[in-house]
């Protein structure tokens, strides 16, 4: 064999070893997905844990704040509604819980940095984020004002960008954290009239996956991203909506989700989608041809999802 051919070969021998290593791998991830899917691991302790919950003072945001203070964890609410925020710290500390209450506009990126460095010297470093908070428009593309569009980007998806940089540097230098970042199922499949919450939690399902690339290929193994794709929930948030068949697509109890989320986060869960019909449908999504999509969608009322909504009062 000639000097030339030589290299060729061992080059070639290394990349068909390189594919069949790669192969091992993603089969084992296959394996270990499909057991981890019946059987979860058991869930982390995060007795001591720092845990800022944004959009702490309602719905899904308190809930998940008093669980986690439940289980010993220090609670750091950030809302920017100040009654509702206290409201939330009175309910912690009357379960013996310890919780910091702190006013913020997640959307002002200075105040997320400014109010985050208070944090950091008041209470210590966040070893948990959980990016809850979320603003709904409620209206089609063409009667939505700018200036609410820009606010559902602002609040949905941007501010995850300053709270995870504000965050992130202490638990990758620890080696030790998770992100949270609450999506919704229509970050996966989209519903009519709901075109800018839409995009966000799109954006959000993207940005959580690549954050968790940067992560993981920079070496930090036990620092954790997680992101949540729930359905309409009772919250509040889209009161007045209802799918065609409640049956099948129900809203969602906020106990009842909250407890799934937390068992995900606890987990260290790539992705949580409740109900687990929507697994199924961003599947499909995948699969199908879009006029096929239009149709399930109309069948399911999704269509007029938003025709009903009131919103928060």
């Amino acid at each position: 064999m000639s000097a030339e051919q030589n290299p060729r070969s061992r080059e070639n021998m290394s990349l068909l070893h390189e594919i069949l290593v790669t192969v091992k791998n993603v089969c084992v991830a296959y394996f270990v997905s499909f057991y981890r899917f019946f059987i979860p691991q058991s869930p982390k302790s995060v007795f001591g844990d720092i845990v800022l919950i944004t959009g702490s003072g309602s719905g899904m945001g308190r809930q998940l704040a008093v669980e986690f203070a439940k289980r010993g964890a220090v609670i750091v609410l950030w809302d920017i509604d100040k009654e509702g925020n206290n409201e939330t710290l009175t309910i912690i500390e009357d379960i013996g819980g310890t919780a910091h209450s702190f006013i913020v506009d997640v959307s002002d990126r200075q105040a997320v940095y400014r109010t985050g460095e208070q944090v950091r010297q008041e209470v210590g470093d966040v070893t948990i984020l959980i990016n809850n908070a979320g603003v709904v428009t409620g209206k089609s593309l063409l009667e939505s004002p700018d200036h609410m569009i820009e606010r559902t980007f602002d609040v949905n998806l941007l501010a995850h960008f300053w709270t995870v940089k504000c965050f992130l540097p202490a638990m990758l230098r620890r080696n030790h954290g998770h992100v949270v970042n609450i999506a919704s199922s229509v970050g996966l499949v989209g519903v009519n009239k709901l075109t800018d919450y839409s995009a966000s939690k799109f954006g959000v399902v993207g940005f959580t996956e690549v954050l968790n690339y940067e992560i993981v290929f920079a070496g930090y193994d036990q620092v954790h991203t997680t992101v949540v794709c729930p359905s309409y929930t009772k919250t509040g948030m889209f009161e007045g909506c209802e799918m065609r068949f409640p049956a099948v697509i129900p809203p969602l109890e906020t106990r009842a989700t909250v407890e799934k989320i937390i068992q995900g986060i606890l987990t260290n869960q790539h992705q949580i989608c409740i109900p687990r019909l929507v697994y199924v449908v961003s599947v499909l999504k995948t699969m199908l041809p879009t006029d096929a999509m239009v149709e399930i969608v109309k069948f399911f009322g999704a269509d007029k999802f938003m025709d009903t909504y009131t919103g928060r009062k």
